[in-house]
């Protein structure tokens, strides 16, 4: 017979300086960054009772009881809850693995791990197309000039294979950051 295990939600009151906020937004993102490489994550994040609340109530999830004790047991976690002693202080921890109590309204929720939306595909189109344009031709001109008397084949495979982490690690990041205030409007 093979018994389930329920999802372990972890709530952690801590106590934080006020003046205090940035690095801990900080520290909080680290520890979901890690948290979230453990095999039976299911998310995180933290909810304080005001903007000016020195209590901060952190929720994470891990799918069953071995997986959340092997994020407790880890070294990882170790080193991220030792980065903050002296400025965080825990006054409280609750285990439930059942939905109750979890549903009482916040003054407010912000989420650590929510992915951020991507912008419309027509944006996208056009922000690599600006860079796709230029590199193209430029790597053409030049392919033309020193390899024009290569195989069709063997110069594309070659200008490719240049072009892919050009675009990729360089040309793309690059752009999207000078661009960001248009693709995320």
């Amino acid at each position: 017979m093979v018994t389930m295990s329920a999802p372990v939600t972890v709530s952690v009151t801590r106590h934080v300086d006020p003046s205090h906020t940035t690095q801990m937004l900080a520290w909080m993102q680290a520890g979901t960054s890690m948290a979230e490489k453990f095999d039976g994550f299911l998310g995180s994040g933290w909810v304080r009772p005001s903007a000016d609340s020195a209590d901060w109530h952190m929720l994470y999830r891990f799918a069953d009881a071995e997986a959340l004790a092997a994020w407790e047991a880890s070294p990882q976690r170790a080193w991220w809850l030792e980065a903050a002693a002296g400025d965080v202080v825990e006054s409280r921890r609750e285990r439930r693995t059942g939905i109750e109590g979890w549903f009482d309204e916040p003054a407010s929720v912000e989420l650590l791990s929510a992915a951020p939306t991507a912008p419309p595909r027509w944006k996208q189109m056009i922000v690599i197309y600006l860079v796709f344009l230029p590199l193209s031709l430029a790597a053409n001109a030049v392919a033309s000039q020193t390899i024009a008397d290569w195989a069709l084949v063997a110069r594309v495979v070659l200008v490719t294979t240049v072009m892919t982490p050009l675009m990729t690690y360089v040309f793309l990041p690059w752009i999207t950051r000078r661009m960001a205030w248009w693709l995320h409007r």
